[in-house]
């Protein structure tokens, strides 16, 4: 799941703005594939007078703080595309209004994660290409948790 917090001026976004930039972040996600109900957005406003950068008062200033947990990006250029596609995604929300920005991404563990009681399944499984489609979480077979591409006699992973 990425939980972003969104830490902004009271005045930088409408509630239009928050819905469409939450749609486009998730979107971003989507095209992973991760099921959508996995992204969350959060918007904190900060009152005027509430932000200070490097110990001055920062009126223009917006902070994205991620914390993912469904994937973990391996390497260098992979993260480094990653960190430009969000930017990107973000970038008529805050660079073409005029703000300064920042994002930061921690990586969960993903075995220290649960969405209504439930552990979610793994990378490409059957489970998780079912969870993509139904936009919820649900129970799964251990069949489930093997990849779409893997073809097992029905019934001999479950036993």
């Amino acid at each position: 799941m990425p939980l972003w917090k969104i830490y902004h001026p009271t005045e930088a976004f409408t509630a239009d703005d928050k819905k469409t930039l939450a749609k486009r972040i998730t979107e971003v996600y989507a095209g992973v594939p991760i099921p959508r109900f996995y992204v969350v957005c959060v918007f904190e406003e900060m009152a005027k007078g509430s932000c200070f950068v490097g110990g001055e008062p920062h009126h223009k200033f917006i902070r994205f703080k991620v914390d993912q947990i469904a994937r973990t990006i391996p390497g260098p250029i992979l993260r480094e595309w990653w960190m430009r596609t969000l930017d990107e995604a973000i970038a008529p929300f805050v660079k073409d209004r005029g703000y300064d920005w920042e994002i930061s991404i921690d990586e969960t563990p993903f075995d220290l994660w649960s969405l209504q009681g439930e552990l979610p399944p793994p990378f490409e499984s059957v489970a998780e290409k079912r969870w993509v489609k139904e936009n919820k979480a649900s129970r799964y077979t251990l069949a489930e948790k093997l990849p779409v591409n893997l073809v097992l006699t029905p019934g001999i992973a479950d036993r």
